[in-house]
């Protein structure tokens, strides 16, 4: 049965938390635009849009007009959205429906669309991958887990579909640098707590982590034929940071399209030059282009992050094997969801840091 949603439902989901709208503000035209799908994407992992507008967040473009999140984006210049998704996560944040109502925001406004599964129930990165819990059953069965990944990633994206809502990239796996679904929970520390079996730890078990994103690359297919998909390391300034998972993907013939990179230089403006050189390296290497799926810069000086976003950016795009640069939440506040401290808002309204992107769609 297809899950659809309204267009009452629709109006809501697309403004809902623009509150307190300056009558002189008025918002994009509801006529559908065009979306281009070609060029270099600037864009933005928004996630948690919908989580702070619940909280009572509030965004401002930089006349101080009220605007909502998304459009917020493409005022500043951006084209793409990327969206995660979680299995069944608590309070409902990134479920399927939870993306849903996103990436229809960023769709009616004619914005390009990432989706990046986690396949967990909450954060995937290099420290944790942890087995969703609905899976934890079968987590000594590789073809089964394989199976659940595939399922999951029809589902998700068949809903997508069935809304109307263009996907152009797949990510299978946020920052699999060490593997995917290697954890079987977190502790009381938040440490995570390694499977007997060394479940899809690419060092250990590289022909379950390969099994494990060949069923996700086959699912999006299936229900995208044109999505590219992405396989997603950390420190994009390290070539050999994700050397084990691309020898994994070669050994057992999987099926991709892009290596996604994340970049955070954390006040080491050295790894800007080193990302950009890893680009071609890696295409070179590999023979995939390239996109920065996150990059993130400290909030509190934001004219050191904008020069930093700036070289990337033009870096990136100089070097013929990247597809777009990203930036990871933006819009979150100091100190959001336990001390992110990497956006790029004060008071609700964008930092000088974003002038990047707006100079570098101008360009």
């Amino acid at each position: 049965m297809k899950t659809m949603i309204t267009p009452l439902i629709l109006a809501s989901l697309l403004w809902s938390g623009c509150t307190e709208i300056n009558p002189t503000y008025t918002p994009p035209a509801p006529e559908e635009p065009v979306t281009e799908s070609t060029g270099f994407a600037l864009g933005a992992d928004i996630s948690w849009t919908t989580q702070l507008e619940s909280e009572g967040e509030v965004f401002y473009n930089a006349d101080g007009q009220n605007m909502e999140c998304t459009a917020l984006m493409k005022d500043l210049g951006m084209n793409a959205i990327r969206l995660r998704v979680w299995v069944d996560p608590e309070g409902n944040w990134c479920s399927k429906s939870d993306v849903v109502a996103k990436a229809l925001r960023a769709q009616k406004l004619g914005m390009r669309i990432m989706i990046d599964f986690h396949y967990s129930d909450t954060w995937a990165d290099p420290g944790k991958q942890v087995i969703p819990a609905a899976w934890l059953e079968y987590a000594d069965d590789t073809e089964r887990l394989a199976e659940a990944v595939a399922e999951h990633t029809r589902e998700v994206l068949t809903l997508l579909k069935d809304n109307g809502i263009d996907v152009e990239w797949v990510q299978v796996g946020n920052e699999t640098t060490n593997g995917m679904m290697y954890d079987s929970s977190l502790d009381e520390n938040g440490e995570a707590v390694r499977l007997e079996n060394g479940g899809g730890y690419v060092r250990e078990n590289p022909e379950n982590y390969a099994a494990y994103t060949k069923a996700g690359c086959e699912a999006v297919k299936a229900v995208y034929p044109d999505a590219l998909t992405v396989v997603h390391v950390d420190q994009g300034h390290n070539l050999e940071r994700g050397a084990a998972v691309f020898k994994a993907l070669e050994d057992y013939d999987v099926d991709y399209d892009i290596i996604g990179l994340s970049l955070y230089p954390n006040g080491a403006s050295e790894r800007i030059g080193q990302c950009v050189e890893n680009i071609t390296k890696l295409h070179g290497m590999y023979g995939h282009d390239v996109m920065i799926c996150e990059v993130g810069m400290a909030y509190d000086d934001p004219d050191a992050a904008y020069s930093q976003l700036s070289e990337l950016i033009s870096g990136a795009r100089a070097s013929g094997h990247c597809l777009g640069v990203f930036y990871w939440e933006p819009e979150a506040p100091a100190g959001y969801n336990g001390g992110y401290n990497m956006g790029a808002f004060e008071g609700g309204a964008p930092t000088h840091a974003l002038d990047a992107f707006t100079e570098a769609a101008e360009q």
